[in-house]
């Protein structure tokens, strides 16, 4: 079997995992030095965040080396420790790769920009201003696409007279995938870590690589273009024509070369499953997995800004389709990252009488999914949300920016600050709460961002000498992926689709089944379901103590989730 299909991949955003000098900014020995933690909570994968040398714009995903270590986080020297310390204890490592832009600090884009007739000119995606319009003024754009981070996706160079496109920040430049110069340099850098150690890639927004190279305008009116005359430019570079051509390149030319099976995930970010499923067919040669965004738009209106009620039939739905829609691909399963905010704070319950069961849940309905569940640093301590009282207080570009132009445009900024309270990214970036002391014990020295105030409450320290804690019940997740086959590779069925709050599910591998049942509701429940076939059945994991034997009817406590085993009896 696969390696990684009975494994847990645990994400890491250095720069707020641990500091080891006190600057502020967490580093590659903080990681080392934190490496027990890991081990005790039985991971096998770590997922390295960018630490590639970068002006910081995007917080270390707009690149200007790829082949070297920022000071703020160390050395390669470091690097090298850290990738032999983890394989010392059974740990891989994936490096986070973005090359679907880089720096307009790198190397690459200083020699393009110099001038119209530089050879490496076509690196990157350089037009004309629109005919007839004065050059870099709004609407003189080439196109009108709207950058995700607000305003024009096209930046005005005055120097050569041309624009270039960057999907996300001005400082970020596309590059140009059509140029097969730029696909040997991108595969080169891969081989270069990979001789380093690494175990695999996880590919930043690797489904926008391919452009159509005729860069036509959006469709005026549609989703994220509420900024004046933009528009929606994703129909032309999302999963663009040449996107599974460029992948079956980049696996023959580097990872089918390389000894070690590795692995490769890939953000996919606006795929559907039929999209998934090509992708991550192994007999196309592209992608091992895809991490892809559907159930986390859930509860978004045009843009994650715009707030709406979360219906839990829409994410079982969701869920279920993933599940069964893949055939023989391979799904990545996550509710949080270092993009999404807290989950137990935006899909389960952070009031302190619920948030430790409504964290357990969340972890044991997704682990016991069919996929490779991935834990963001932080996620298995349960924490939540930060309570932000003041712009001032973020540091996210994605979130500074949408308040600027909310702003400009007329929005009230107690609403926007609302809406960044709940959906910033920020959310997701505080330090890691390690103790209840001085700034969490992520530093000596001041934090980069300030930490949550309720790490009095909730930090790794109390919670590792404490059984019932939700870093146990982690523990005890992932202990069962790795010893009950059927949590890897069993069929699944979901039941109660029409269920306002109770999740249902089957898993069912040979003659052992599961079965998951899940309250995400304050309110006593009976899941209408026949209890008769779980008679005997064994409770395999629960968030409430005393769940005991199956009941009858079945009944759930708020936020109880419980999993019962059962040996099927055949023909039934």
């Amino acid at each position: 079997m696969t390696w990684w299909r009975n494994a847990i991949v645990y994400q890491i955003y250095p720069r707020s995992f641990a500091d080891s000098n006190g600057d502020g900014v967490g580093d590659l020995r903080g990681i080392v030095e934190h490496i027990d933690h890991l081990t005790e909570l039985g991971v096998d994968v770590v997922w390295l965040s960018p630490v590639y040398p970068s002006p910081h714009d995007d917080n270390g995903y707009d690149i200007s080396n790829y082949q070297d270590i920022d000071p703020v986080f160390g050395t390669l020297d470091d690097f090298d420790t850290l990738v032999e310390t983890l394989h010392r204890n059974g740990i891989r490592l994936v490096m986070d790769l973005v090359v679907n832009h880089t720096s307009d600090e790198h190397p690459w884009f200083a020699e393009s920009r110099a001038s119209r007739d530089s050879p490496q000119r076509d690196w990157y995606w350089w037009r004309p201003p629109r005919p007839g319009m004065t050059p870099g003024t709004p609407g003189a754009e080439p196109t009108n696409w709207v950058s995700y981070f607000g305003g024009p996706a096209w930046e005005f160079d005055e120097a050569t007279g041309e624009y270039y496109l960057h999907l996300f920040t001005r400082k970020q430049p596309d590059l140009n995938w059509e140029n097969p110069e730029v696909r040997a340099a991108v595969h080169d850098v891969m081989r270069w870590w990979l001789a380093r150690g690494v175990d695999g890639f996880r590919m930043d927004v690797i489904n926008m690589i391919s452009k159509d190279p005729s860069l036509p305008d959006g469709q005026p009116g549609t989703a994220g273009a509420a900024q004046g005359l933009l528009a929606d430019g994703r129909p032309h570079f999302i999963c663009g024509p040449r996107l599974h051509e460029f992948l079956r390149e980049m696996h023959d030319s580097v990872f089918a070369r390389h000894p070690a099976q590795l692995l490769t995930v890939g953000e996919t970010p606006g795929i559907s499953h039929e999209e998934g499923r090509l992708l991550t067919d192994p007999a196309r040669r592209e992608l091992d997995m895809v991490f892809q965004f559907e159930h986390v738009t859930l509860d978004c209106g045009q843009t994650k800004w715009d707030r709406r009620q979360l219906d839990l039939r829409e994410l079982k739905a969701s869920f279920a389709r993933w599940q069964n829609g893949l055939g023989d691909g391979w799904n990545s399963l996550y509710w949080d990252n270092h993009d999404q905010p807290r989950a137990v704070s935006r899909f389960g319950d952070d009031d302190p009488e619920y948030r430790e069961r409504s964290a357990k849940l969340l972890a044991a309905v997704l682990h016991l999914h069919r996929g490779t569940p991935y834990i963001y640093q932080g996620e298995e301590l349960g924490m939540t949300n930060v309570p932000f009282s003041h712009i001032d207080d973020f540091r996210d570009i994605e979130s500074l920016n949408h308040y600027r132009h909310a702003v400009a445009s007329g929005a009230d900024p107690d609403d926007v600050l609302d809406a960044l309270r709940s959906r910033s990214r920020d959310n997701a970036r505080t330090p890691v709460q390690w103790t209840n002391g001085r700034h969490t014990g992520f530093t000596t020295g001041t934090p980069w961002l300030p930490v949550n105030p309720n790490h009095t409450e909730i930090n790794a320290a109390d919670q590792r000498k404490d059984p019932d804690s939700v870093f146990h019940f982690h523990r005890r997740l992932i202990a069962l992926r790795h010893t009950e086959s059927v949590v890897v590779d069993g069929d699944y069925t979901l039941l109660l689709p029409q269920d306002e709050q109770v999740w249902a599910f089957t898993r069912r591998l040979d003659s052992t089944e599961l079965l998951v049942l899940a309250n995400l509701s304050r309110d006593h429940v009976a899941p209408a379901l026949d209890p008769t076939p779980w008679a005997h059945a064994d409770t395999l994991l629960t968030n409430y103590p005393d769940a005991g034997q199956p009941p009858s009817p079945f009944r759930l406590r708020p936020w109880e989730v419980v999993v019962y085993r059962r040996v099927v009896v055949a023909g039934s």
